[in-house]
């Protein structure tokens, strides 16, 4: 099995990342492979250009998105890491997914409509945010923001979504044992959803708080 780990966050010493790496070495330690597409350290542009949107007159996709595609076809899990910025994902994740998960990688015209491509995959979230766990549940941000971007991605490229993992509360001067709890939480998850006896055909969706 092969993880794309997809983090945006600008600090490479941020919990983001460390949950990144986490996830990576756990990913490994089960044998499996593991790439990381650190989106800033990619300096990705996220803004769709307008060769890009489909058209009578067709389209066309840039060089970079291209490039991106290619180094993705083989994957089986999507894992996106990222902090919770107005409550949603950072606009370079966003502009991301607009311009590598659009047509022609995540779904194709189809009768009616459009149909996906990435049937079988999986996708799975670990986010983070300064709002407390109750706040975050009470008002329906984690809520609102998994249908609109978990589950639509799913829904419009044939995603399994497996899991969503979020921790609130996350402040600057977090203690290396509140880290730690974060870091096993990432641990137990790989190892729920794609450890050796854990593995399933089918994994509903659950949201961890």
């Amino acid at each position: 099995m092969k993880h794309a780990i997809i983090i945006a966050h600008p600090n490479p010493r941020s919990l983001t990342h460390a949950v990144g790496n986490a996830y990576r070495q756990s990913v490994e330690a089960l044998g499996q492979q593991a790439i990381v597409r650190d989106l800033y350290a990619m300096r990705f542009d996220p803004c769709l250009k307008a060769s890009e949107i489909p058209s009578p007159s067709g389209f066309r996709f840039e060089a970079d998105v291209v490039a991106e595609r290619k180094v993705l076809a083989d994957v089986d899990v999507f894992a996106f890491v990222y902090p919770f910025w107005f409550n949603a994902p950072p606009a370079i994740l966003k502009g991301y997914a607009d311009r590598v998960f659009s047509m022609g990688f995540g779904y194709e015209p189809g009768m009616g409509g459009t149909e996906s491509l990435l049937d079988g995959k999986k996708l799975i979230s670990f986010t983070t945010s300064g709002a407390p766990d109750q706040w975050v549940r009470d008002t329906g941000a984690l809520q609102t923001l998994m249908t609109l971007f978990d589950r639509h991605l799913g829904a419009m490229c044939g995603l399994q979504v497996v899991d969503h993992v979020h921790t609130g509360g996350i402040v600057s001067n977090i203690t290396e044992e509140a880290v730690d709890d974060v870091l096993a939480g990432v641990r137990r998850a790989v190892s729920a959803h794609f450890g050796e006896l854990a593995r399933r055909d089918a994994t509903p969706l659950r949201t961890a708080t």
